[in-house]
């Protein structure tokens, strides 16, 4: 990939004239990698499948920090919504396989992640009481207020 024309400030990148929000530098580059090709993955299924799939496109550019509130003004509303579509897009790329919550924090929080925490656990809580998603402890079902390490699994709600 080409470098691109990039605003002043780095929170733009300018294509053929157009302004667009550029992605969140302080994502770590393997988890940036796995959300773009999500999105890649989204944009073929628009294709195919038509627009009953472009909230996938919509949740990896979310968590991308190419849409929703901007990245560099975070807000909680903002960092809430963020780690959701993480955590949606993350499992959706990892197909069957569990995520960490500390996945969603360091795409959310960058360097910061430890402090985003409780938020990213708070916001896992409420997606799987919505069924969205499974939280697990060595492979047995648990709530998000266990003491030790959990991993977020695919929920029966979470769309495909």
């Amino acid at each position: 990939m080409t470098d691109q024309e990039k605003s002043d400030d780095g929170r733009y990148i300018v294509i053929k004239g157009q302004k667009w929000r550029a992605s969140d530098p302080a994502i770590p580059d393997r988890l940036r990698a796995e959300l773009v090709k999500e999105l890649m993955a989204a944009r073929r299924l628009v294709k195919t499948r038509g627009d009953d799939v472009r909230f996938r496109v919509h949740d990896a550019k979310v968590a991308l920090g190419e849409r929703g509130q901007p990245w560099w003004e975070p807000t909680d509303t903002g960092r809430r919504e963020r780690a959701a579509a993480t955590i949606r897009s993350l499992l959706r790329h990892r197909d069957g396989s569990t995520i960490c919550p500390s996945d969603a924090a360091r795409v959310v929080g960058g360097q910061a992640w430890r402090s985003i925490m409780p938020l990213v656990r708070e916001v896992a809580s409420e997606m799987c009481q919505k069924g969205q998603i499974r939280i697990t402890q060595k492979g047995e079902s648990v709530g998000i207020d266990v003491r030790g390490p959990v991993r977020l699994g695919a929920g029966e709600q979470l769309k495909s």
